[in-house]
């Protein structure tokens, strides 16, 4: 991804100082991150965003005094625009959904490398999200078959495209638009198209709304 051209602020909540040191490390040797703050409680995470937004946040979801769905939800009702990305050793589907759900724009274990760490930032800043295959089935699992529609029937209602139904694949497997584009030898702007026009004809707001849909009507295989 190109360096962002406005140096970005990048926010830490996790109740671990050594986890949090060595993540600060990290940010500060990438040149677009202009300042990295740290929190060990939400106290202290509010007084720092009132009085600047950081444009992502790193969020633990369990530590001591605090419930890191329960910060997510406190903060995203004050500060709607925050982009937060969430580190923790908790995999299971029920905590992936319930946050990406919250407003997450991704979610990763805290075994993550320093590589899937930076390109989760960087698709974040650059898309507004980051899915992995992870997140992707972990919303798929958590949508109840019983409720499906077939999906000719959908396909009928919708009009999808062919290209389209191959976008939206990709999506549902967590590619982003630089990935599906070399997939179909088209140009990213050209995928961005499809993908608006995805999110417009199935009334989602969000690649999270695009995987969900897609999965209760049957167009792809959990």
């Amino acid at each position: 991804m190109p360096v962002p051209i406005a140096p970005v602020q990048i926010a830490l909540l996790d109740d671990h100082p050594l986890f949090r040191q060595g993540l600060r490390y990290i940010l500060q040797t990438l040149p677009y991150v202009e300042a990295v703050t740290e929190a060990a409680e939400l106290s202290e995470l509010l007084v720092s965003c009132r009085q600047r937004i950081p444009d992502i946040l790193l969020l633990d979801l369990q530590m001591p005094n605090t419930d890191g769905m329960e910060v997510a939800q406190v903060l995203l009702a004050e500060f709607p625009q925050l982009k937060i990305i969430v580190l923790s050793m908790f995999s299971a589907d029920k905590f992936v959904t319930q946050m990406i759900k919250l407003g997450a724009r991704s979610y990763l274990p805290k075994d993550a490398t320093q590589e899937e760490l930076i390109l989760a930032i960087e698709d974040v800043l650059a898309t507004g999200h980051h899915f992995t295959p992870h997140i992707s089935r972990a919303l798929m699992r958590n949508v109840q078959r019983p409720t499906r529609q077939p999906a000719t029937e959908l396909f009928n209602l919708i009009r999808l495209t062919s290209r389209e139904r191959e976008v939206l694949r990709y999506i549902c497997e967590g590619y982003t638009a630089a990935k599906i584009a070399d997939q179909l030898s088209i140009s990213p702007r050209t995928v961005e198209g499809h993908w608006q026009k995805l999110l417009e004809k199935t009334g989602a707001t969000n690649v999270a709304g695009l995987v969900l849909f897609a999965t209760k009507h049957g167009m792809v295989e959990t």
